[in-house]
């Protein structure tokens, strides 16, 4: 470019950089915008069931049962033959405690969690010394549990709370094992010649089908929701379905009041503790007037009872808790813990 004109040179840079320029952007449109990452679907996990808790047969388990209790990618089995490709297996004790299931120890694939399952208080759990060292995860009413499934919760409501029926006595109570050695029987037997009780149940003779429970007990200001042992985060269905479900106050004796009041307000029951003599609480329930016995329901307006009684949700609660369940962790005294 010796001979050429600076003008020259600067249109013969300019047509350089311009086809440059034309280039760069033809290889940018060749090669076209990086593609978006996909993220992969989540995982399915598999759930097998070692036996259905206090059945002959286990239900059916179809591919939707987990996303109808809100878990998603979760699928619950029972076939025993999936033992080497399942995400966690749950044993529940009372078929183990009976010896109607036996452990496969010989057939454990190596890291497989397993989980023991029990919804029952310790006193009515027995053989746990024998089932050291084999567990990973616990899923229980207990709030220490690993997979904590409690018999009932209070979730927030809105709208007006369910119409209640006319009450036609004080109290009542359900009850199908009547033991003399039990606290219930002999806070029953100190309080019944203060109190008039109405009894149902098989122990009494007069049996009430399931759907008849809730409407027969719903027409009393008072339940009885005593629990037939008294242990830590032991409080059943006595006290969220036939009482606060049923839209009764509950009479409770079970744990100590305050835990209850993890679970409900303190202004929904009654509780035994609270006073110095069974005549003492006879005379406080007969004696109850309107205005006293509305505070007692007022948690109604706010506040709904959601009940868990079935198995399948109860297993898919694994599912729920899975990503966040420790890994490694074995117990090695069950029975120490259980009974803590």
């Amino acid at each position: 470019m010796a001979g050429c004109s600076l003008s020259q040179r600067l249109r013969a840079l300019g047509a350089l950089a311009g086809a440059a320029l034309l280039f760069t952007l033809w290889l940018l449109w060749q090669l076209g915008p990086a593609p978006a990452r996909v993220p992969a679907p989540p995982r399915t996990l598999l759930i097998l069931v070692w036996h259905w808790p206090f059945a002959d047969q286990p239900p059916e388990l179809p591919s939707n049962t987990c996303t109808r209790y809100g878990v998603a990618h979760c699928h619950l089995s029972t076939n025993h033959s999936l033992l080497a490709s399942a995400d966690a297996v749950v044993f529940h004790h009372r078929e183990l405690q009976t010896r109607r299931a036996h452990l496969p120890l010989a057939s454990r694939p190596r890291g497989q969690p397993w989980v023991w399952a029990s919804m029952e208080s310790p006193s009515h759990t027995h053989g746990l010394g024998r089932l050291g060292g084999i567990f990973n995860w616990v899923l229980s009413y207990r709030r220490d549990a690993d997979i904590f499934v409690p018999y009932g919760r209070l979730e927030p409501h809105e709208g007006p709370a369910p119409p209640l029926p006319a009450k036609k006595g004080v109290a009542a109570w359900v009850v199908s094992n009547f033991q003399a050695r039990q606290q219930r029987v002999q806070l029953y037997r100190r309080l019944a010649p203060h109190l008039r009780v109405d009894v149902f149940g098989r122990a009494n003779g007069k049996p009430l089908c399931a759907s008849c429970l809730l409407p027969a007990v719903a027409r009393y200001l008072f339940y009885l929701s005593f629990e037939n042992s008294q242990h830590r985060d032991y409080i059943t269905e006595k006290f969220w379905r036939n009482a606060l479900a049923a839209g009764t106050v509950p009479v409770v004796l079970g744990p100590p009041r305050a835990n209850y009041e993890a679970f409900a307000p303190a202004d929904a029951f009654v509780h035994v503790d609270d006073f110095g003599s069974a005549q003492e609480l006879a005379s406080f329930l007969a004696g109850m007037n309107a205005s006293g016995y509305r505070r007692y329901l007022a948690w109604r307006d706010r506040l709904r009872v959601r009940l868990f009684e079935d198995w399948s949700e109860r297993f898919c609660a694994v599912c729920a808790q899975y990503p966040h369940l420790p890994r490694g962790q074995v117990y090695w005294d069950l029975k120490a813990w259980f009974q803590a």
